[in-house]
């Protein structure tokens, strides 16, 4: 067979319009638009655009494509905090997509150099989607735990292509889309190749992603669970009075009188601060208790001496065990080099939002056993950690998912709230778990292990769900595999990068 020839690279202009087109694609893809095949396009764009470019143009138009992605998909941080966050968060994110651009451009120089038209129908994209994948990865884990809202797997929650993330995990479902839309590009640039032969290749391999099923799942029992959200202004500008929140949750909580349940989950915050050291909160949770004839899940601030912690607690006529947020938000939930980022943050009025660091505990285990039910526990973006959620099914057996959250900083109709909800709804596929996402402000919802939300609360509105839910132990490859598969790919990608340019040295 001949060599496979692609179009000449698109002009600097064009590589310009490229990616900032597939910066717009990538964004409609996700929540709130929910226009999920358009990932597929806008990688190609975005791909396309990084294809003859130095390194320096490459790194320029990378960035690009990032801030014009993350300055709209992210723009909900700006309702309470104006646009500097806004700024430094697009700007991090950015940086790190101009540098993914670098080692894409780099890719598909080298990539093209196979002799094989196969191999560059199918090694070429599998490079490109292996070093996407990488820079997606490295994004989300540096520095300070990363900020992996945005990766392409999340984007898949309500498609049939979401299905295959019980496989692969979220890393792995990533990768499947940049190839397929990579090996769709090279199928479009491609010279000389009949149009039934790409458009039967592109098929084929579309079909094949859209037909990988959900991994079967077992059900070993099942539990009623209520979730409440009390409509609470919680936020950290928020202007309420001790007690206002955990009366708002008890209030709500009697649009569930005379349920039979087994367990009733309240929000992230519904328990204010130390709730068990307030005679007035004591009294609101054990009459709340009463009524249920259930233990209680609910959030806190809660402090052990010096130390403060963003809390889960679980209430049964008193706390009877209790889970430290393992992963804080830098820059919201503690301030990272405090001695560094304090004085700035000080100059432009924002260092009062960061009174206190939430201390770490990394023994804290995040699950709780209740009536011989494992809960798997995951606090506000506790949900984007895959090691988090792998630990709570793996090691802690967790049968069912609770995600309780705070949304309340990010304004009503809120992106963030929705787009959250898409990843925990991932998760649910992910892990193959039901999962109760409960909000003080929305949007709460109940997800079977299928990602099918059985039902959900609109947002800004007090409101209580109550549902059966499935148990399984049921572990899936995805909780399996752990980081195996994301590290084989990164590993593999960056190997190929260094054998081709390696060989194209011997070559030269």
């Amino acid at each position: 067979m001949r060599p496979l020839r692609l179009r000449a690279p698109l002009p600097a202009w064009g590589s310009v319009l490229a990616g900032v087109g597939g910066a717009v694609l990538l964004t409609l893809s996700f929540q709130p638009f929910d226009w999920w095949p358009l990932v597929l396009p806008g990688v190609a764009l975005a791909l396309v655009a990084l294809r003859g470019r130095r390194m320096s143009a490459a790194f320029g138009i990378g960035t690009l494509t990032g801030a014009v992605f993350f300055g709209i998909h992210i723009q909900w941080i700006t309702v309470y905090l104006g646009p500097l966050p806004l700024i430094g968060l697009t700007g991090i994110m950015a940086l790190w997509w101009g540098l993914g651009g670098m080692l894409l451009a780099l890719a598909w120089r080298l990539g093209e150099r196979l002799r094989s038209a196969w191999a560059r129908l199918v090694a070429l994209p599998a490079l490109l989607a292996g070093v996407w994948m990488l820079r997606e990865s490295l994004s989300s884990t540096v520095p300070w735990g990363g900020f992996s809202w945005g990766r392409l797997a999340y984007s898949q929650a309500s498609s049939p292509i979401g299905d295959a993330v019980s496989w692969v995990g979220a890393p792995g479902l990533t990768f499947l889309l940049a190839f397929v839309a990579a090996f769709g590009a090279c199928l479009t640039l491609a010279r000389g190749m009949l149009v039934r032969r790409r458009v039967t290749a592109a098929a084929a391999v579309a079909v094949a992603l859209v037909a990988i099923p959900a991994f079967p799942v077992q059900e070993v029992g099942e539990v009623r669970v209520g979730a409440v959200q009390g409509d609470s202004e919680a936020g950290l500008l928020a202007p309420y009075a001790a007690g206002d929140i955990i009366r708002q949750h008890a209030d709500a909580t009697e649009l569930l009188a005379g349920e039979d349940m087994d367990l009733l989950v309240w929000p992230e915050n519904a328990g204010e601060t130390d709730p068990q050291d307030s005679p007035a909160s004591v009294g609101i949770l054990d009459a709340v208790q009463e009524e249920v004839d259930a233990p209680i899940v609910l959030g806190a601030v809660t402090y052990e001496g010096e130390d403060s912690y963003n809390s889960l607690l679980l209430w049964d006529e008193g706390v009877q065990a209790d889970y430290h947020k393992r992963h804080p938000v830098p820059f919201a939930e503690y301030l990272p080099e405090r001695d560094f980022f304090g004085p700035i943050l000080d100059a432009f009025g924002f260092l009062e939002l960061i009174p206190r660091d939430y201390s770490l505990d990394p023994t804290s285990a995040n699950a709780f056993d209740v009536d011989g039910v494992s809960y798997g526990l995951a606090i506000c973006f506790d949900i984007i950690d895959d090691g988090l959620v792998r630990e709570m099914v793996v090691e802690h057996g967790a049968q069912i998912i609770l995600a309780p959250t705070n949304n309340a900083d990010f304004g009503e109709g809120s992106w963030e709230n929705v787009q959250q909800l898409a990843i925990a709804q991932l998760r649910a596929q992910e892990a193959g778990r039901a999962l109760v996402n409960v909000s003080t402000v929305g949007t709460s919802a109940m997800v079977l292990p299928d990602g099918t939300m059985v039902d959900r609360l609109p947002q800004y509105e007090p409101g209580a769900m109550i549902e059966t839910l499935p148990l399984s132990d049921t572990v899936t490859p995805a909780m399996a595999a752990g980081a195996a598969i994301e590290r084989a790919i990164a590993i593999a990608a960056l190997g190929a990068l260094l054998g081709l340019a390696l060989v194209g040295r011997r070559r030269a």
